[in-house]
C-alpha cells in the first residue's frame, strides 16, 4: 500500500510502500477514505512530540470501511464504515482508567502517533476504539471530526454554560466548536491570526458575534473562552479579556513557552485548565450530537501524496477549516 512516514523531525514525510497486514486479535482492517491533518500532527512531524514510533505513519482523523476483523471483533463487520481518533488504546488497569478517566491512561496507545495512522491506503485499528460514522457525512466531511471535533467537543463541555465564549485560533477544531456554542446559545467571540480576513468571515458566517485579532480585546468581557493554537503568549491576553470567575481551557497537546505575566490577569478566581486527548464516550456522545444540530465541517481536500505540501499550508494558516488527505483508491 502506498503511505506517508515519518523520518525525522523537520523533514517532509516520505512516500513509502508498505505491506497490508491481517488484522490481529481484537482489531479491524480499514481501507482509508480520508483522513484529516491535525496540528497535532505537525508537532509529531516538527519534534514537538519527541517520542513517535520510529518510521511512523501519521494521521488519526480516520475515516475507512472495514474490510476484515481480527479474532474476537464482534462490534463491527466488513463493509462497516468507521472512524478512528488519536486514542488508540488504553491499559484498562490504572487508576485512571479506572476512575473513567482513560484520557490520562499511563500506558496509552495514540494513533498516528505511537501506532501506524491514516496517512495510508489502510490502516488498522483497534476496534474497541474506532466508532461508527453518522452517514450524514461524506468522508471527507467526517474526518475532522475525529480529533478538532472530539477535543473541541471535550474542551467546550467545561463551558458550556457561559454566555461570552472565546475562542482563539480559529482552525479547525474553533469552526466545529463555534457551531456548537452558537447552536446552544452561546455568543462566540472569535480571534484569529492578525489580519485573517478569511478565517474571521467564516466565524461570523458561522453565527459569531465577534471577530477579530488574538491581540485585540472584545467589545465586551468573555465568561469563559478556549485556546486552540499553540501558542503561549495567546494565556495573558485571554485572561486580560476573561471576567472574573472565567475559566480558560487550553485544548491543545503542545504550546510554546507561556510568557511571565502579573498576578492581576490570574486573580477573581479565574481558571486555566488543560485539556489532555479524550475519552470513548467523549466520542459516543459527540457523534450522537453533531448530525443534530448539524455540524458540516469546511474542509479543503489533498491527494494522499500531496501531503506535505497541505501540511505546509496549514504551518503558514493559509488554510481555513480543516485539511483532509484522500488516498488513492
Amino acid at each position: 500500500m502506498t503511505a506517508m512516514a515519518f523520518d525525522a523531525a523537520g523533514k517532509p514525510l516520505v512516500e513509502v510502500d508498505r505491506p497490508v497486514k491481517a488484522p490481529k486479535k481484537g482489531h479491524i482492517l480499514v481501507h482509508v477514505g480520508a483522513c484529516g491533518i491535525c496540528r497535532t500532527d505537525l508537532h509529531v512531524i516538527d519534534g514537538d512530540l519527541t517520542r513517535p514510533k520510529p518510521h511512523v505513519i501519521p494521521g488519526h482523523e480516520v475515516i475507512g470501511r472495514v474490510i476484515a476483523v481480527g479474532p474476537g471483533v464482534d462490534t463491527f463487520k466488513p463493509g462497516d464504515r468507521v472512524g478512528i481518533p488519536w486514542l488508540g488504546s488504553t491499559c484498562g488497569h490504572c487508576h485512571f482508567c479506572r476512575s473513567g478517566r482513560e484520557n490520562l491512561c499511563d500506558k496509552p496507545s495514540f494513533t498516528g502517533y505511537t501506532i501506524d495512522g491514516g496517512y495510508a491506503q489502510y490502516t488498522t485499528a483497534d476496534a474497541e476504539y474506532a466508532f461508527a460514522i453518522p452517514p450524514e457525512y461524506s468522508d471527507a466531511e467526517a474526518a475532522p471530526l475525529m480529533c478538532a471535533g472530539l477535543i473541541g467537543y471535550r474542551c467546550w463541555k467545561l463551558v458550556r454554560d457561559v454566555r461570552r465564549l472565546g475562542i482563539y485560533g480559529f482552525g479547525a477544531a474553533a469552526h466545529i466548536v463555534a457551531q456548537l456554542a452558537v447552536f446552544h446559545g452561546q455568543d462566540v467571540y472569535a480571534f484569529t491570526r492578525k489580519g485573517d480576513k478569511a478565517a474571521q468571515k467564516l466565524a461570523r458566517d458561522l453565527g459569531a458575534t465577534w471577530a477579530g485579532s488574538s491581540d485585540e480585546l472584545p467589545p465586551k468581557q468573555l465568561d469563559g473562552a478556549i485556546i486552540f493554537a499553540s501558542v503561549g503568549p495567546l494565556i495573558p491576553l485571554a485572561l486580560a479579556a476573561l471576567e472574573k470567575g472565567g475559566t480558560l481551557v487550553l485544548g491543545g497537546i503542545h504550546m510554546t513557552e507561556i510568557p511571565e505575566m502579573s498576578y492581576d490577569l490570574l486573580w477573581g478566581e479565574r481558571v486555566v485548565r488543560s485539556v489532555a486527548n479524550l475519552t470513548r464516550q467523549d466520542a459516543i456522545d459527540f457523534l450522537q450530537i453533531a448530525p443534530r444540530i448539524p455540524i458540516r465541517p469546511h474542509v479543503t481536500t489533498f491527494p494522499l501524496e500531496e501531503a506535505n505540501d497541505a501540511i505546509g499550508q496549514l504551518r503558514k494558516g493559509k488554510l481555513t477549516g480543516a485539511a483532509v488527505l484522500i488516498p488513492p483508491a
